[in-house]
């Protein structure tokens, strides 16, 4: 297969934009390679991960058990929540208890987000709703509750819903580790230099968005659902950091420990030794 261009798959999201900047403005380049970005919606890069269509694609924590067989995981990029995460809002102030046997409306069933609600909260039945409809399904009634990501955690509260949980939250106080959302991965038929090069390449990408934040929030800002600068900067800072650059040993452990409960339960197939890049 001809190597000379490559597709990286992600998120049409600020933070993604963030991250991946310096390579979408061609300030990073790798040398005799061209890439492509294509992007789209978590749920469906999660599926088409499994039939193995793109080389380098973001792909939720969650969905990591099927498609093992044909991706590795890099150990940047990854989206993760130390002490906050995805939320669970509704029309009217209520309890986690009061979720159960609720229609919630939720991101997609392979999503990371889902499983770590199954985690809390197994007895709900899922409605499954685009991530960007979420807020407005809640507000008019076709569902009693919903699973908020991206920048819905920011703005829930300006069409008058209320919080019932921050999943990363109750995850840091149930598990002492941060949780993990998604990641970016490689395809597994990529030579394993190639590997490496791209891992090294999007290190760096994040990297000149941190160094050069003005700049990068711009170009951010015109994938940010109803953010201004400030919300922008926010919400990229709570899913562009430190574990970003390097998941880290914490990070590393809150993958494991994820998609280990999530299979003793038996909401997802089992994982052997998570391979990371």
């Amino acid at each position: 297969m001809d190597r000379r261009e490559l597709v990286i798959a992600h998120s049409p999201d600020s933070d993604d934009a963030f991250m991946f900047y310096a390579l979408a403005t061609r300030k990073l380049r790798l040398r005799g390679m061209k890439l492509t970005h294509h992007l789209e919606d978590i749920q469906s890069l999660n599926r088409k991960a499994g039939e193995g269509i793109y080389e380098i694609t973001a792909i939720s924590i969650a969905a990591y058990p099927y498609v093992q067989d044909r991706y590795r995981m890099f150990t940047v990029g990854a989206s993760i929540g130390d002490g906050y995460g995805p939320l669970v809002v509704a029309s009217r102030p209520c309890s986690v208890e009061d979720l159960k046997g609720k229609r919630i409306a939720v991101p997609g069933e392979l999503t990371s987000a889902y499983l770590a609600l199954r985690l809390l909260e197994p007895d709900f039945v899922p409605k499954v709703v685009a991530f960007d409809r979420i807020l407005e399904a809640v507000k008019n009634g076709d569902a009693d509750a919903g699973l908020i990501i991206h920048e819905g955690q920011l703005t829930f509260d300006r069409v008058g819903l209320h919080r019932v949980v921050d999943l990363g939250r109750w995850w840091l106080q149930q598990e002492k580790l941060p949780l993990p959302m998604g990641a970016v991965a490689v395809r597994r038929d990529l030579a394993p230099e190639l590997q490496d090069e791209m891992q090294k390449l999007i290190r760096r990408s994040v990297e000149y968005a941190m160094e050069h934040r003005e700049e990068a929030l711009s170009y951010a800002l015109q994938f940010g659902r109803d953010l201004d600068q400030p919300l922008a900067d926010k919400f990229v800072g709570m899913w562009v950091n430190e574990l970003t650059l390097d998941m880290g040993d914490r990070g590393r452990e809150g993958v494991r420990r994820m998609l280990q409960l999530g299979h003793e339960r038996g909401l997802i197939p089992q994982v052997g030794e998570i391979d990371f890049v």
